[in-house]
């Protein structure tokens, strides 16, 4: 597995599969959230809108999967994030889980490329650094635990210069 990183717009990315850093209502919202469904278009909600009839709710740290829509990927892998309420209510755990399950998730439906944004950094506000060591060692441990894995390549996508310099120092 190859881990990449680059600054621009995640929805723009030709990859198997985009992580959506969805809420838990998965209809849609702001951040990376809003910007899939609107570039995507409606068969991302409708969906979403299926999954939700089924199950309920998505909740932190787990992942679901959809079409991509208009998007040039192939798939929309929809996690949840924890919000950060100061550490104490296992938000690492479960931003780890977001990384894991859609990992996993990826390889059941046999992709072999997935771009992550930075999950829970925004209105979420889990702390910048600390979520990209987090999403480092998940994808790492992964890649360290399944040697024979269809996923070839993990890109990171930073939409702001402020996350892309935290990566870019945490990967060199």
């Amino acid at each position: 597995m190859k881990i990449e990183l680059i600054k621009g717009d995640i929805t723009k990315i030709k990859v198997d599969a985009v992580v959506n850093a969805a809420n838990s209502s998965l209809l849609g919202g702001g951040g990376v959230d809003g910007a899939i469904h609107r570039n995507g278009g409606p068969r991302i909600l409708e969906a979403c809108q299926v999954i939700r009839d089924q199950q309920g709710e998505c909740p932190p740290g787990e992942a679901v999967i959809t079409t991509a829509g208009n998007l040039p990927a192939k798939k929309v892998i929809h996690t949840v994030g924890p919000i950060w309420r100061g550490g104490d209510f296992n938000e690492d755990q479960l931003l780890t889980n977001c990384y894991i399950n859609s990992l996993v998730l990826a390889e059941a439906h046999a992709l072999t490329s997935i771009a992550f944004p930075n999950i829970s950094t925004g209105v979420y506000q889990f702390p910048k650094v600390l979520a990209a060591k987090i999403a480092l060692e998940s994808v790492r441990g992964y890649k360290n635990e399944n040697t024979v894995s269809c996923i070839e390549k993990i890109v990171f996508v930073c939409y702001d210069e402020v996350n892309y310099q935290i990566y870019k120092g945490l990967m060199d």
